[in-house]
């Protein structure tokens, strides 16, 4: 599984790879986890808001920092 959270670095950015890593460790899942902060990586995307988590290349969550628990229904 790849992760990808899109985000320029902000708090909320921050904030959601946190939460990201917690929720995959929680799991016990195999997983790489990638920041891309590209703005045209993003835009490839086809978002405009940060931060974005993208779980196997399709978007799931767009420009909100959800929580842990919120992400394990992404990832299961």
């Amino acid at each position: 599984m790849i992760i990808k959270i899109l985000g320029t670095g902000c708090s909320k950015c921050d904030k959601l790879e946190v939460n990201v890593k917690h929720a995959v460790k929680e799991l016990g899942i195999d997983a790489t986890i990638e920041k891309v902060t590209d703005i045209r990586e993003m835009v490839a995307y086809g978002v405009m808001q940060t931060p974005t988590l993208v779980v196997d290349e399709e978007v799931k969550v767009v420009g909100k920092a959800i929580s842990s628990e919120e992400i394990k229904k992404y990832l299961r």
